[in-house]
């Protein structure tokens, strides 16, 4: 059984208080007890990890809101239940940020996961190489999460650029139909790979697509030597998760500030 707390820990450790960045035009830097991340492209802005104290969080949040906003960015401030202080959300959205939905962090050994799953009949799987493929990854994103792809796009456009072997991505194609797809990232120095972008467009769920690219994604870090798979699931993806043997450790919440 996974010692969930330990797991929990060395994913503070590591993800958060010693983020790599996710590309190469991005900066991690650790300031006034945040960790946080700041792009000059299209990639994310915003606080990993923080250990404030209830006398200091509301400078510390509207210094960071000072830094973000000097540079024209909006940012998010990714929160987990266990940070502190205990009342730190409600000090968010007193300062002006918005709460998305909460999703769940779940995390399960790679080794576990990268099983042979037989690949559903009439789906084949795409490994995403080139600006074509990561079109076929947007098509299924804006319908399987209702949302416009563009500024995602450009990001994946960067991680596919600068993070080579630590960045994979796949798409699940009906002939020339893209239906599914998820992309894969290493942390390189860390025991941890993370599933993001994982969906499927409504009609094709409830196949089997879903698990394929799961499996699919947990080989490549498996023989990459990462030990873990991290995924902030959401309400729709943290029951597959969970019966694939994924275990959930917290619950995160993005806080969104918009200058």
């Amino acid at each position: 059984m996974m010692n969930t707390a330990a797991v929990l820990s060395a994913f503070d450790q590591q993800l958060r208080r010693n983020a790599p960045p996710d590309d190469s035009q991005s900066t991690v830097e650790f300031t006034g007890d945040v960790v946080r991340q700041t792009s000059t492209a299209s990639g994310w802005n915003g606080v990993l990890w923080s250990d404030l104290r209830e006398e200091t969080a509301d400078a510390v949040i509207a210094q960071q809101i000072a830094h973000f906003t000097a540079h024209g960015l909006g940012f998010e401030w990714k929160h987990y239940a266990h940070d502190q202080p205990a009342d730190l959300p409600q000090r968010l959205l007193a300062a002006g940020f918005v709460a998305e939905p909460r999703e769940t962090l779940v995390i399960g050994e790679s080794a576990a996961q990268a099983v042979e799953v037989p690949v559903p009949a009439g789906i084949t799987l795409r490994p995403v190489l080139d600006a074509d493929g990561v079109d076929l990854m947007m098509r299924v994103h804006e319908q399987a999460f209702g949302t416009d792809s563009g500024r995602l796009r450009h990001w994946v456009l960067n991680q596919m650029a600068a993070l080579g072997d630590c960045f994979a991505a796949v798409v699940a194609m009906h002939g020339d139909l893209p239906v599914s797809a998820g992309r894969v990232l290493l942390h390189e120095g860390t025991d941890f790979a993370s599933l993001w972008s994982g969906g499927t467009v409504p009609e094709w769920r409830g196949r089997g697509i879903y698990r394929s690219l799961v499996a699919h994604r947990a080989r490549y870090a498996a023989e990459r030597g990462y030990r873990y798979l991290q995924v902030d699931a959401s309400d729709d993806s943290r029951p597959i998760l969970e019966r694939l043997g994924f275990a959930a450790l917290t619950v995160t919440t993005p806080f969104q500030y918009t200058p």
